[in-house]
Order: C-alpha cells, then sequence, then structure tokens
C-alpha cells in the first residue's frame, strides 16, 4: 500500500504514517518532536518531511510514545541512535526492551483475533501490512526516560503534559501540549478501528486492548482535558471537543 504524503493538521504539525497508524512530528522553538514512532517503513516518509522543512532525523530532540505496540515504536531505535530521547510509561518500557513481539506478553490482548478474522475477514490486511512494514522485527530498544505517574515533561520542547491512561495497554499514555490545545491520544481514544469497522471515537477492540473496563475508565480521565484538536494513533483528527469524543466512545462502547 502506497503511503500518504504527511500532511498539516495544525500549525506547525504534521500527521505522518499511512491509512492505518499515524505518528505526528511537531515543530516548536526549543525543537523538533515525535509523538510516536511508526513502523520501519516509514523511516523515507520521515526523512523526506524533515529535509522539506530544513532538516534531519538527528534534529529531532524528543520521542513521545503512547504505548508500546509495535505499530507506534518502529522507528525509536533509529532515532535513539540519531539522539532523540524517548519517552515512554515505564509499564511499557518493557516492551521496548523485550522487542515488539513482546507485547502479546506484556500486554496480552482481551480476546483472539481469530475471533474478529471470522466475522470480518478483510480486517487480516492490517496486521499484514505492519509484517511487511517491519513493525514485529525492529529492534529492542533500552535507556528510554520514563515516567509512572502523571507530569509535565519539562525537558521536552513544549513541555507536554503526560497523561497516563491504562487501559488498551498497562501504560498507554497521552500527551496534552495545552498551550497548543492538542492533545495526542494514541490508542487510548481513536477514531477508526479495523476490527470494529468503526469511525468515529471510539476504544480499540478487544483483540487489541489489554483492560477494556479500564480502557473505558480512562475516558473519565480524558473528560478532565481541555483541547481544540484530538491527534489519535488511528483515525482522522477530531476537532469537536474531548467529551464529545468521549461520549461517542461510550455509546459505541468496546468490541
Amino acid at each position: 500500500m502506497s503511503r500518504p504524503a504527511p500532511t498539516q493538521v495544525a500549525p506547525g504539525v504534521h500527521r505522518l504514517g499511512d491509512h492505518g497508524v499515524n505518528f505526528y512530528l511537531i515543530e516548536d522553538p526549543d525543537g523538533l518532536v515525535l509523538v510516536d514512532a511508526g513502523t520501519p517503513a516509514h523511516l523515507t516518509q520521515l526523512r523526506t518531511l524533515l529535509a522539506g522543512l530544513g532538516h534531519s532525523v538527528a534534529d529531532v530532540r524528543a520521542v513521545l510514545l503512547t504505548h508500546g505496540h509495535p505499530d507506534h515504536t518502529g522507528l525509536a531505535h533509529t532515532l535513539q541512535e540519531a539522539g532523540a530521547g524517548l519517552w515512554i510509561h515505564e509499564r511499557d518500557a518493557v516492551i521496548l526492551r523485550d522487542g515488539p513481539r513482546s507485547a502479546m506478553r506484556h500486554a496480552r490482548p482481551e480476546r483472539s483475533m481469530l475471533l474478529y478474522l471470522l466475522r470480518r475477514p478483510s480486517a487480516l490486511a492490517l496486521p499484514l501490512q505492519l509484517a511487511r512494514a517491519g513493525a514485529f522485527t525492529a529492534p529492542a530498544v533500552r535507556g528510554a526516560r520514563v515516567f509512572d505517574a502523571d507530569q509535565v515533561l519539562e525537558d521536552v520542547p513544549g513541555a507536554p503534559q503526560a497523561v497516563v491512561l491504562p487501559g488498551h495497554t498497562p501504560g498507554s499514555t497521552a500527551y496534552l501540549f495545552t498551550d497548543r490545545g492538542l492533545l495526542f491520544t494514541g490508542d487510548a481514544l481513536v477514531t477508526a478501528d479495523g476490527f470494529s469497522d468503526r469511525t468515529g471515537p471510539t476504544i480499540v477492540s478487544r483483540c487489541f486492548t489489554h483492560d477494556s473496563r479500564a480502557a473505558l475508565t480512562a475516558l473519565d480521565r480524558l473528560d478532565e482535558l481541555t483541547a481544540d484538536l484530538l491527534l489519535p494513533g488511528h483515525g482522522e483528527p477530531f476537532t469537536e471537543g474531548v467529551r464529545t469524543a468521549t461520549r461517542q466512545a461510550r455509546q459505541f462502547g468496546v468490541h
């Protein structure tokens, strides 16, 4: 599948990835920040975007990982080697340390994928695409900077607030850039889920969610936040407000 060109979704904020997964580049006066790290196959796309902005991979100062799943951490090793600091919740750092295949052990999903594929065989396209993109064979990563609770990351350009939202994985985290009205939700709240065929704010299907009860509870924490633009790990940006997004997700439930 061809990878669409990056798009600017807000001033100085660029959406990268493909039809299955998003990650984001943020331009800040104090340096460049990535939220999530796509798959290894996205490296050329990232380099092309950076070159167009007059930068290189070495100019990325920080990578904020919303969780440890391999479709969000594929370039973490490359970026760390280029000099970027990696940030992740301590409960998902173990997935980085043990490699992408360890996600099934450290964040075991509630249900088997097979149950979903029997109802919707076309959903197999997403894991096959990730395999072709090298998501499951990316190098293990050590030395990430970790946190264990909500905190403002003062060392990161833009000083985002890490908001811990366990459920999708034990260490799922959103990042709020308060001054810019940006909330990066990772997979704690998405706007597209290929396994339920849902388009619109939702919780990821149980075949990719570690604890759906906790994931629904995490929506209460999101309700406490204010942002103009929600930028999820999957699906389109959402501009109708945090509470509208969480309300729609609750109404749809977890599948």
